[in-house]
């Protein structure tokens, strides 16, 4: 019986006709399990996950091993991108038995869903100190079979160290100057002033490390800030990690330099930083930060845009290198022989000298991955870009990566407020657009009519798992860009519907902590919460920024509120792990400065003077300022209520604090209210 058959997850659906007999996560699964007294394997990854194919293509494709499999275990298959409270909970779980996680996810577990034993990638035989995979399936199977009593204290003794971890939440008050300025000296002290970023290899682009930076700088003026800021975002820009002829970011950089990536795309990466090149433009100018921003929104509209409107998770990577074989990188890397042949001798020598190919390579097999090594200014602009076009048109007629077709409804936000606010930032109406899409989209596919959010659709079908905090949280931040951006007051209203929810169902009434599942969703054996940022912002610290912004917007007390204390746990952490709670202390920086209110109205769509004080309002550098934009006494915005125009002329009304500026219809006046 094929159970992967008719699921949403292309990553699930690559597995559904492996020999294994596989079972999604479901109870019938683990009934399964108890009915025929038989341990469950659980083996969790993702579509874009290298070593999830390794694994696969080894052993679960293996008819032999699939047999042992089958006679021994229940499989369930997981896609932790569907469901990551299951891969959250189970990678606790991993993390404090070795130390270590990471994908493929292998896990045993009792037909409860205790775990007792663990690991990630298994080669089929012993290799480089691991053991084989089906060593280690004979061993589980003789111990649940011999020594059961055992397993049992092993599994019910994770479960009860899981149970008793607690969250360092403080005293539940939002962090104030003493404890942002410390965030700062810590990140300067992780900072790696001759390449970029902080810490050493693999380096992750520090997307929610930036903001707080630019936020920072933006409250504060500090030039250290933002010189970390702007020095990061160019290492990475000139470096491998970003495609120098498609535009988009790699995951992460498997060295200091940023050179060699490892080569899957995600969305919620190219989402983020697409903000952050188009927020530091906004801040400095950087013509740099304006190139990458609108490249990267490019990519996200080209390669990403699924036929519905949203976006898909992912381009693998790996594809076929040309032979047959899948191998990583293959899509994207040249040799100095492959330059020559797509350009002859001469442009391939100027193609080389500038993203610095070389005969010795700097990835594989004598291949170099493309990086700006030099000055653009030394060279003809014009030669260039004719290379650059010949060259991905070249690259085009390779076999393209493979790409993850699932719309997940969190990082699907996080596209919304970046192409809405990239869209305004540079006048480029197109991209408004595709942010409005991907808003209706998640309004049609993932929201029911009681406003709740469903993870995952693919080809517009919904998928069954329930969302979780960081998809309301994600979703309603793209919501209220989209409200500041278009001046369409209904997305404020459908951001007060997820907003609500996360009220009523992921807050903790008596302390304001914030689980990232919802009261009422399936129990697992521990009700996950991480208030730290992994690939994304937490969805603890995003849920408080989308309050927040919310409460600006519309004066809601329990809201601005429920923010206040959520952000105690960046009070408790951001001094002491800056890097890994970012988007909090973005949010406390917003916090700090008030947000302050923006209140813009005209005459109308035909009005230039409200037009330009709009886009001026939207440049402006504030903290998580808030705009709205209508006619006077525009019902869709509370903060247009009682403004009126000034002498007949649009004006804006700025308020901080529970203080409102006197009304301007001065645009530089107001970009220096704002910080702009």
């Amino acid at each position: 019986m094929n159970r992967l058959a008719g699921v949403t997850s292309p990553y699930l659906l690559q597995h559904a006709d492996n020999p294994v007999d596989w079972w999604p996560w479901e109870p019938d699964a683990f009934e399964e399990a108890r009915r025929r007294d038989v341990p469950v394997l659980l083996s969790v990854g993702y579509s874009a996950c290298h070593w999830c194919h390794v694994m696969a293509h080894e052993s679960f494709e293996d008819q032999a091993t699939a047999d042992f499999l089958n006679a021994h275990f229940v499989s369930v298959k997981v896609d932790r991108e569907e469901r990551p409270d299951v891969d959250a909970v189970y990678m606790e779980a991993v993390q404090a038995a070795t130390g270590q996680g990471g994908w493929p996810m292998t896990v045993f577990l009792t037909p409860d869903a205790e775990p007792f034993y663990f690991g990630t990638y298994f080669p089929p035989a012993p290799r480089h100190g691991m053991p084989g995979f089906r060593q280690v399936l004979e061993g589980v199977r003789q111990a649940w079979e011999q020594r059961r009593e055992e397993v049992g204290e092993v599994a019910g003794k994770i479960v009860r160290d899981l149970a008793g971890r607690e969250i360092s939440y403080g005293d539940g008050q939002a962090p104030g100057e003493q404890e942002l300025a410390q965030a700062l000296l810590g990140l300067t002290r992780e900072y790696d002033p001759q390449r970029g970023g902080f810490g050493g290899a693999p380096k992750f682009p520090p997307s929610m490390v930036i903001e707080f930076l630019l936020r920072h700088h933006a409250r504060t003026g500090a030039e250290g800030a933002l010189q970390m800021a702007a020095d990061t975002c160019e290492r990475m820009a000139r470096g491998g990690i970003y495609d120098q002829l498609g535009g988009g970011f790699a995951r992460y950089s498997v060295d200091r330099d940023w050179i060699v990536p490892h080569f899957e795309k995600m969305l919620y990466d190219n989402a983020l930083l697409c903000r952050v090149y188009a927020h530091l433009w906004r801040a400095t100018g950087s013509e740099l930060a304006r190139r990458v921003a609108l490249e990267t929104a490019d990519f996200l509209v080209g390669e990403l845009r699924t036929a519905e409107g949203g976006f898909a998770s992912a381009l693998d990577a790996d594809s076929d290198d040309g032979t047959g074989r899948h191998t990583e990188g293959a899509y994207y890397v040249w040799t100095p022989q492959q330059l020559r042949e797509a350009l002859g001798e001469e442009d391939a020598a100027l193609a080389a000298q500038y993203f610095g190919v070389t005969e010795e390579g700097t990835f594989e097999e004598g291949a170099s991955v493309l990086q700006l090594p030099q000055q653009e200014g030394v060279f003809d602009a014009g030669r260039i870009a004719g290379i650059r076009e010949r060259l991905l048109a070249v690259r085009g007629a390779r076999p393209a990566p493979g790409r993850d077709d699932k719309v997940v409804a969190a990082w699907n936000g996080l596209a919304v407020a970046a192409l809405a606010e990239t869209g305004a930032y540079f006048d480029r109406p197109d991209l408004v657009d595709a942010a409005v899409a991907a808003a209706d989209l998640l309004v049609r596919v993932h929201l029911d009519d009681q406003a709740r959010l469903v993870r995952t659709s693919r080809d517009g079908r919904a998928g069954a798992n329930a969302g979780v905090l960081e998809d309301y949280a994600d979703v309603a931040e793209g919501f209220l860009a989209l409200a500041s951006v278009t001046g369409e007051g209904v997305w404020l209203e459908f951001a007060g519907f997820l907003l609500d929810h996360v009220l009523a169902r992921f807050t903790d009434p008596a302390s304001g902590a914030l689980y990232d599942t919802a009261a009422d969703a399936e129990r697992l054996i521990r009700r996950p919460q991480d208030p730290t940022d992994n690939a994304t912002p937490a969805g603890w610290t995003a849920a408080a920024g989308a309050l927040l912004g919310y409460a600006a917007q519309t004066g809601a007390e329990p809201h601005r509120t429920a923010a206040e204390r959520a952000l105690g746990v960046v009070k408790a952490l951001g001094p002491r792990v800056p890097r890994f709670i970012g988007w909090g202390l973005a949010v406390a920086e917003a916090l700090l400065d008030g947000p302050r209110e923006v209140a813009i109205v005209g005459a109308g769509d035909a009005d230039p003077d409200g037009r330009v004080l709009h886009r001026t309002a939207l440049l402006g550098t504030a903290p998580g300022a808030v705009v709205a934009y209508g006619v006077p006494g525009g019902e869709e915005f509370p903060l247009l209520a009682g403004r009126t125009l000034v002498g007949g002329r649009a004006a804006a009304y700025v308020c901080r604090h529970f203080t409102c500026d006197a009304p301007t219809s001065d645009a530089d006046a107001l970009r220096a209210a704002l910080g702009g």
